[in-house]
């Protein structure tokens, strides 16, 4: 008997050139390429975290995630492929997807890029699981003139309280030009 297999990846990244701030998560999970939207998950909390760090004027419901681009917000995955946890990810697709959306991501300049979790970071910056990352800027950023910032992941899987994920929310908003909340579709839609 053959394995199971994985849906096919069905969430595209939402990007565009010159964003404010690209959110980065491991790979899309089995709910959100059932619906096609990003972090639709029961219980996560991205789109709460979002609004109530004033990035968007509305609480947004993922089927709204096409409308992130107005707001100056992009998503992207480090993995394309779909899977039920990003434990079922290998170190070498991470690696991989690391490389690859960092020439997506220098080519489209957004002004800060977010990633959702520390090991996913570590991955970004081609470190082992040894060196030690720390919630907020990065200190050694790989994208020039890009702010790199780690903030904790919006799963309901994750034990961090949710309120500490929304005071790094709003930390990063207060960061970006404008508070990063404009409301003008960005130039360049991909």
């Amino acid at each position: 008997m053959g394995q199971a297999r994985d849906p096919a990846p069905t969430v595209p990244p939402l990007l565009a050139e010159g964003l404010d701030v690209v959110f980065v998560g491991y790979n899309p999970g089995r709910h959100s390429a059932r619906t096609g939207h990003h972090f639709a998950g029961p219980g996560n909390y991205f789109w709460v975290l979002l609004h109530e760090a004033g990035f968007t004027g509305a609480l947004l419901r993922p089927e709204q995630d096409g409308e992130l681009l107005w707001w100056g917000i992009g998503i992207a995955n480090l993995v394309e492929r779909v899977t039920a946890s990003a434990a079922d990810l290998a170190p070498a697709e991470l690696r991989a997807g690391a490389a690859r959306l960092r020439g997506t991501l220098g080519r489209l300049a957004p002004r800060a890029v977010c990633f959702l979790g520390k090991e996913l970071y570590r991955y970004w910056a081609g470190w082992p699981a040894s060196v030690p990352v720390a919630w907020g800027p990065a200190a050694a950023p790989r994208l020039p003139g890009v702010l790199e910032f780690v903030a904790p992941n919006p799963s309901r899987r994750s034990t961090v309280p949710y309120s500490v994920r929304l005071a790094w929310f709003v930390r990063l908003r207060g960061m970006l030009p404008d508070g990063g909340r404009r409301g003008t579709p960005p130039a360049g839609l991909v």
